[in-house]
C-alpha cells in the first residue's frame, strides 16, 4: 500500500512540475490579454461609455495642458505667428502712418507689451479647462468622439469663453499696465491724433487682448485635438488607442 502510494505521490508531482514548467512561458500580461478579448475590453474591442468618456476626459487634460502651456511663457503669443497679436484693426492705419513718420520703436513696444499681457493672462487658462472636462457628462465624451475633428475645441468654446473672459479680463488690465502697454497705445494715439484731419481713435485694450488671448487658446486647443485624432502616436495609452481607434473604424 505504501509503495502505491509513493508511486502515485512521485507520478502527480512529476504532472505539477510538467504544468509548472509550461506554465514559465505565460506572462501576466497575456492572461490579461486575454481575459480582455473575451470581454470585449481590450484597445481592440468596442469601448463602454464609461472607457469612452475617461479616454476623451484623458487625451483633451493632455491636449489642453499643453496647448496652455505653449501660451503662457514668454513668447508664447508674440512668438507664434498664428495667434501673435497685433495692432487693433482701427490703429492698423495709425500704425502705418506712426512707422512712416518713424515712429517704429513706439509701434514696436505697442504690439510686444500686448502680447506680453496675453502670455501673463494664459497661464489661468488650464485650471478652467481642466474643470471643464471634469464636468462633462457621457453624452457630451461620445458626441466629441464622433463629432467633427472640432468638436472638442467647440465644447470648449461653448462651456469656457464666459469664464475665461471674466478670469482673463482683471489679469490683462493688470498686465497691460505692468509692461507699459496701455501707456505705450496711449502715447501712440496720442502721437497720432495731433495730425491733422485724421479722425480719432479710442480702443478698449482690455477688452481687444482678452478676446484675442482666448481666441489664441482655443487656436492651440484645436491643434492639439487633430493630433489626437489624426496621429497615432499620440495615442499613448491603451485606453486613447482603444477609444480612438473605434472612433477611426465608427467614420471609416
Amino acid at each position: 500500500m505504501k509503495r502505491i502510494n509513493i508511486l502515485t505521490t512521485s507520478f502527480l508531482a512529476l504532472i505539477l512540475l510538467a504544468n509548472l514548467q509550461g506554465c514559465a512561458e505565460i506572462k501576466p500580461s497575456d492572461i490579461f490579454n486575454k481575459v480582455n478579448e473575451k470581454q470585449g475590453t481590450g484597445a481592440a474591442g468596442t469601448p463602454t461609455s464609461l472607457e469612452i468618456s475617461q479616454g476623451i476626459k484623458e487625451a483633451l487634460q493632455i491636449g489642453v495642458s499643453a496647448g496652455a502651456d505653449r501660451l503662457s511663457v514668454k513668447d508664447g503669443f508674440f512668438g507664434n505667428l498664428a495667434v501673435k497679436i497685433l495692432m487693433p484693426p482701427e490703429a492698423q492705419k495709425v500704425e502705418k502712418t506712426l512707422r512712416g513718420i518713424g515712429l517704429n520703436t513706439l509701434c514696436d513696444n505697442v504690439i510686444v507689451s500686448l502680447n506680453r499681457a496675453a502670455e501673463d493672462a494664459a497661464t489661468e487658462a488650464k485650471p478652467i479647462f481642466i474643470a471643464a472636462i471634469k464636468q462633462m457628462t457621457l453624452a457630451d465624451a461620445t458626441n466629441i468622439l464622433l463629432g467633427n475633428n472640432d468638436a472638442a475645441t467647440t465644447y470648449f468654446k461653448r462651456v469656457t469663453t464666459t469664464q475665461l473672459m471674466q478670469k482673463f479680463s482683471p489679469i490683462v488690465t493688470n498686465s497691460l499696465n505692468k509692461v507699459n502697454a496701455t501707456k505705450y497705445y496711449s502715447d501712440l494715439t496720442t502721437q497720432y491724433n495731433r495730425l491733422p484731419l485724421v479722425k480719432p481713435i479710442n480702443t478698449n485694450l482690455t477688452e481687444y487682448v482678452t478676446q484675442k488671448a482666448i481666441d489664441g487658446l482655443f487656436i492651440e486647443v484645436a491643434k492639439e485635438e487633430l493630433k489626437i485624432r489624426g496621429n497615432l502616436n499620440a495615442r499613448s495609452t491603451t485606453l486613447l488607442q482603444k477609444v480612438f481607434g473605434y472612433a477611426d473604424k465608427k467614420k471609416g
